[in-house]
């Protein structure tokens, strides 16, 4: 039997020999955990799928004013950071795809439109009536056309012809939507993804929430 210790004496060798148990306090632990969510938010944000808001109606009807739709944003391309620059893609950019890009006269806005023309397509519009490569497109459900025919770009436009490495977009809304027909070609470097989901559409006149568009697939 060990005899006690008097008061003040030196700890023997097997208790020197005993590791120090660190307590790391419950902040600490919080405040890691926090920083590896963030870290890990970061991570799918700037590679994988965003989020974005629709603050107009150029979409209409297939996107509402107020619908929140996930974008992939590695569909096209895995893209460097800041920069854009795509390393390498999967697949390229196709007619009907919907997609959010840089805005061409201000790169500080994003944009929402669809493909109607990729590389090599000829684009032209005769009194609202879209022709591709010299045929008139029949099948455009999606399509919504609100006013009379009028002389400028909206209405009667082209032909051009695609460039490699651009597309040619439009909104669904064509009476009231701002697009390549106004400003040019989209370049794949400022494609950002293709919106695939609404996980959230709210009603800001009503402020009622959508239910039935939750879950809806965009195309």
């Amino acid at each position: 039997m060990t005899a006690p210790q008097p008061q003040g004496a030196k700890p023997t060798r097997a208790e020197e020999a005993r590791p120090a148990v660190k307590v790391k306090s419950t902040f600490r632990e919080y405040a890691e955990a926090l920083l590896v969510a963030l870290a890990l938010a970061l991570f799918i944000r700037t590679f994988f799928v965003q989020a974005f808001k629709i603050p107009s109606g150029s979409m209409l009807e297939t996107l509402q004013i107020g619908d929140h739709l996930l974008v992939n944003k590695l569909l096209y391309g895995l893209r460097i950071p800041v920069y854009g620059t795509r390393l390498f893609s999967y697949f390229e950019p196709e007619r009907g795809d919907i997609i959010v890009f840089v805005y061409p006269e201000d790169r500080e806005k994003d944009f929402i439109k669809r493909v109607i023309g990729i590389p090599g397509d000829e684009i032209e519009i005769r009194n609202k009536k879209l022709f591709r490569n010299g045929q008139p497109v029949g099948d455009e459900p999606y399509a919504r056309y609100a006013e009379p025919a009028e002389a400028g770009p909206r209405d009667n436009f082209g032909p051009v012809t695609v460039p490699e490495g651009n597309v040619f977009v439009m909104g669904d809304n064509r009476d009231h939507s701002f697009d390549s027909r106004f400003w040019g070609f989209v370049p794949y470097e400022d494609i950002k993804g293709k919106a695939f989901v609404i996980y959230w559409s709210w009603d800001g006149d009503d402020s009622w929430v959508r239910w039935s568009r939750l879950g809806k697939i965009v195309h």
